[in-house]
């Protein structure tokens, strides 16, 4: 019965992780990025420094 209890915390905390990898991987992603972007579209071309 130790062993079933065991076992459930761990998979508790395996999924307690990758929540909080993948919320960051997913923070990260939507950080707008640093240094040159160069944006080109209808209005022309557009460079910006960050």
């Amino acid at each position: 019965m130790s062993g079933n209890r065991n076992a459930l915390y761990l998979v508790i905390g395996v999924l307690i992780v990758a929540v909080g990898v993948l919320s960051y991987n997913l923070y990260k992603a939507k950080q707008e990025p640093e240094g040159l972007q160069i944006n080109v579209g209808p209005d022309g071309l557009k460079i910006k420094t960050k």
